[in-house]
């Protein structure tokens, strides 16, 4: 069950607590990206899971490894050179106060990588899936044709292809985004997205849903999912369901489309107090990816990967340190927080 995961690990630069950034006089330093966070999840989970990159040679390359290796993470498959790691600065949010990031990512070590550092043919070698997010082929013309080429080589040698289309728009926009992300779907079977992916990317919105007052209307979702798996084929079609009180305190779940059925299904609502919001949507999609590697039916899969979620935001950084028993026994029913003995 060996799964590869491709995109960008940056350094993660934070404040202490919920100082911001005109506060801080010093910044913790940790790693993480989405497909970085996901392979840790996975990892954790007991899954044969490799992350594939470019990283610069030097030291801060070298603590991006270590901190996959750390982890569980099979790293060998990271081609080393270019010249700087990408950086990300994080204000954690309070109240009606939201967080704030700031990306120094301009030029990185994967975003100048070129199509012929990578052999797909080698990386898939044993492979049974592949990961990637909307974030890695966002990074430059360069890094989306790299995608390009893994989806293709990836679907020729018969593996599972998932992505989370994670939509930002300081790295693309919307037009560029639907067209190259367009491109990509056509190989992809499973895919993930919030409540804005959708609607960003290719133009398809839920109906009586507002974001920004958390309202989330279940049959516009039912909508926009079965409106992905009819443009672009896909199996599932998962959709990531936050209600947004404050910075600290959401109501957090999920649905997915499972398309051979024609079912729809919702998971538990959980309401969450945030430590660490981010790596959630990745967790959700390491969730997704066990869920299926481990043959759960949809309804179950689903409840895995969202309760899967909802520990990671008790977790500081971006990775995820949950074992798979700890997300059964939350998914079982077990949302207590009582002190284990």
């Amino acid at each position: 069950m060996r799964v590869i995961t491709f995109g960008e690990i940056m350094l993660r630069l934070a404040p202490e607590g919920y100082l911001r950034f005109v506060q801080a006089s010093s910044y913790g330093a940790t790693y993480g990206g989405g497909e970085a966070n996901v392979a840790v999840s996975l990892a954790g989970f007991g899954v044969d899971a490799a992350f594939v990159t470019k990283l610069p040679k030097h030291e801060i390359g070298q603590g991006a490894v270590n901190s996959l290796r750390e982890f569980g993470v099979d790293t060998s498959l990271i081609v080393r050179g270019g010249e700087r790691v990408g950086i990300y600065f994080l204000e954690k949010g309070a109240s009606q106060r939201p967080s704030k990031v700031i990306y120094d990512r301009a030029h990185s070590a994967i975003a100048k990588a070129a199509e012929s550092d990578f052999n797909w043919d080698e990386i898939f070698s044993g492979a049974r899936w592949f990961h990637f997010t909307g974030i890695t082929p966002a990074l430059s013309d360069s890094a989306a044709a790299i995608c390009l080429s893994a989806c293709k080589t990836a679907k020729a040698k018969g593996l599972t292809i998932s992505c989370d289309l994670n939509y930002r728009a300081n790295l693309w926009s919307r037009e560029k985004a639907g067209e190259v992300m367009g491109r990509l779907m056509e190989y992809v079977d499973i895919c993930i997205a919030n409540e804005e992916d959708a609607s960003d990317v290719f133009g398809i919105k839920a109906s009586g849903s507002d974001v920004t007052s958390g309202k989330i209307d279940h049959d516009g979702y039912k909508e926009t999912a079965s409106a992905l798996v009819k443009r672009f084929n896909f199996k599932q079609a998962a959709i990531t369901l936050r209600e947004s009180f404050s910075a600290n305190d959401n109501n957090w779940g999920a649905m997915l489309y499972a398309a051979a059925d024609n079912a729809f299904y919702f998971s538990r609502k959980y309401p969450v107090h945030i430590v660490d919001r981010v790596g959630g949507g990745d967790s959700f999609g390491a969730g997704l990816i066990y869920a299926n590697l481990m043959g759960m039916d949809a309804r179950e899969g689903l409840e895995f990967a969202a309760a899967a979620s909802c520990l990671k935001h008790s977790i500081e950084g971006d990775f995820n340190f949950i074992s798979a028993d700890e997300v059964k026994k939350l998914a079982a029913g077990n949302a207590s927080g009582r002190v284990q003995r």
